[in-house]
């Protein structure tokens, strides 16, 4: 069985040094699923940039994203990094359970942002024009949509990577639902 340890600082490229120190410096960490990609020369360093690419969604609208999409590719270890990062930018523990849940009945725009992404989540992008429609309706873009499903993509790329390397989750654990 292939097994996926975490690697220290020394046992990475040199270049993945440097982005293990840039994280801890801003994170105080370098969270176990980013280190696990620095198993390779290049993952981490375009998994960051793709990360880190410019959007008009709010941080709290990315968490809201990635709550959902986590959820619906069953990836505990983003359902809890997201509760916590989802809290630090304005959500509430009881929100970030409902936004997994598949709504945010507690604001009728993220709502729309919650069920356009979890539908473009579960069927890979065949979102139905009612829901786009409802997404546009609600008061975000036509290019917000087309973001949204490089934020979706994003997302599903690192639930992959835990789901593949079962890493062990490094932040208080999200309630299960």
């Amino acid at each position: 069985m292939t097994n996926f340890n975490v690697p220290s600082r020394g046992e990475v490229s040199a270049n993945n040094q440097e982005i293990f120190d840039n994280l801890k410096k801003g994170l105080g960490m370098v969270p176990n699923l980013y280190a696990v990609m620095a198993l390779s020369d290049t993952a981490l360093g375009n998994y960051l940039a793709f990360q880190n690419a410019k959007t008009t969604f709010s941080n709290k609208e990315k968490q809201v994203i990635n709550l959902v999409v986590s959820q619906v590719n069953e990836c505990y270890y983003c359902q809890s990094a997201h509760t916590l990062l989802g809290t630090m930018n304005g959500l509430t523990e009881e929100q970030t359970i409902e936004i997994r849940k598949g709504n945010a009945s507690f604001d009728s725009k993220l709502n729309a942002l919650v069920v356009l992404a979890k539908e473009i989540t579960t069927t890979k992008g065949f979102a139905s024009t009612a829901t786009i429609d409802a997404f546009v309706d609600a008061g975000y873009t036509k290019g917000q949509v087309i973001e949204l499903v490089f934020l979706v993509a994003e997302k599903t790329a690192m639930n992959y990577v835990h789901a593949i390397t079962k890493v062990e989750i490094d932040f208080p654990l999200a309630k299960a639902i």
